[in-house]
């Protein structure tokens, strides 16, 4: 009989990555089955000239093309809504999701729910509830990433945050993974030094999460492995000059890899990250970057051993500890704050994290069963800056 676990494996999309290939949007739409897209994005995003420059492209090509950009950072339910009304009134045919993990996230959930009778709820990242979704009514999805962190571009799910009771909830279903993406670094020189430095987090606690987590899965956890040395190597890169366009395109990939590596699990630092946010509208990256040392240090009896082959990967002497005070040092030189309170957060809804974090999906994905009493020990260390 056989010690190897059973598992289900999948891994993602036609990716054209490249500095430039944007330009090939038009064709990629077209690939797609569209000729009529709805370009979803962010209101900041909405008015730059790239988002003016895609449509632009798409209308040379014979294509009809409109925006809709009334998206919060991070998405409510409502947004989703008005984007499934503007997609049926422009009659279209296929989402284009341009942007960072917002508009990526909202356009795929618009096309997810374009076709669809139930409520969103209905189909919440639980056991088999996305089997309820009708699968002819998802449209079709290009991905456009603007930002290197979320790696939703490759991803089957999007993060939407109830209005009726600021609870973050995570929609999945494998249609939604976009059929083409396209990852074009040139489009990320222009992001503000706090997003760079907040997404490139996200992606480092995407693979550091995957590496811990768990489940059975060695090529997630090889790919989590190069996308945590790359963050590493290159976030620094960038947040020194924003125009490292090298620098830039390790970063874009290294988000990718972070999200087809966490099908192998997340952990507390996410189950923490979204109720905060949900509850306090802060940066989901830079809410992980805060809470990444204290969770780590609760993990410590879990992962000690395996950090001790990440460190030797990484080329870190001192094992655990080593690669712990490489990311305090990276944090710090990065000017993330070492607190919840640098994210204005306090205090005065610990209970109610902790209980949500402990229900969030995110939580089963952590190598030490994360208890209330365990999310209260790691938000009191995140608030008092106790590693």
């Amino acid at each position: 009989m056989s010690s190897l676990p059973s598992v289900n494996w999948s891994y993602p999309t036609s990716v054209r990555f490249g500095a430039g290939r944007i330009k090939e949007l038009p064709k990629a739409v077209t690939a797609a089955g569209m000729s009529n897209p709805l370009l979803v994005t962010d209101p900041g995003l909405a008015g730059l000239p790239m988002v003016a420059a895609a449509i632009e492209s798409l209308k040379a090509e014979g294509l009809a093309a409109a925006v809709f950009s009334d998206v919060k950072p991070n998405p409510v339910d409502s947004n989703i809504t008005a984007g499934v009304a503007a997609y049926k009134a422009g009659g279209h045919d296929g989402v284009i999701a341009f942007g960072g993990g917002s508009g990526l996230d909202a356009g795929k959930l618009i096309a997810f729910m374009s076709g669809q009778t139930r409520p969103i709820w209905d189909f919440e990242d639980i056991g088999d509830w996305w089997t309820r979704a009708d699968p002819a009514g998802i449209a079709p999805i290009v991905a456009v990433p603007t930002t290197a962190g979320t790696g939703s571009e490759v991803g089957r799910a999007g993060v939407v945050t109830n209005e009726a009771t600021h609870t973050k909830k995570v929609i999945f279903h494998p249609k939604m993974l976009p059929a083409i993406v396209i990852c074009d670094p040139e489009l990320t020189v222009g992001m503000p030094r706090f997003i760079t430095v907040g997404t490139g987090m996200d992606a480092l606690a995407h693979c550091l999460e995957a590496y811990s987590a768990p489940m059975y899965h060695p090529m997630s956890e090889g790919i989590a492995l190069e996308g945590i040395r790359l963050v590493l190597e290159n976030l620094p890169r960038v947040a020194a000059d924003g125009s490292d366009l090298a620098a830039r395109g390790h970063l874009m990939s290294a988000a990718a890899m972070g999200a087809v590596a966490f099908q192998k699990g997340l952990g507390a630092i996410h189950s923490l990250s979204h109720p905060v946010g949900a509850l306090y509208d802060t940066h989901h990256g830079m809410t992980n970057a805060v809470f990444m040392p204290y969770v780590l240090q609760f993990n410590r009896p879990a992962i000690e051993q395996k950090f001790e082959r990440l460190a030797g990967f990484l080329g870190i002497s001192g094992g655990y500890q080593g690669v712990l005070d490489t990311i305090l040092k990276l944090r710090a030189d990065l000017e993330v704050p070492h607190t919840l309170g640098g994210l204005k957060v306090d205090d005065s809804k610990r209970d109610l994290i902790a209980e949500m974090a402990i229900v969030d999906p995110t939580a089963g994905g952590n190598p030490v069963p994360l208890t209330k009493d365990g999310a209260l020990e790691i938000f009191d260390k995140a608030q008092a800056g106790t590693v």
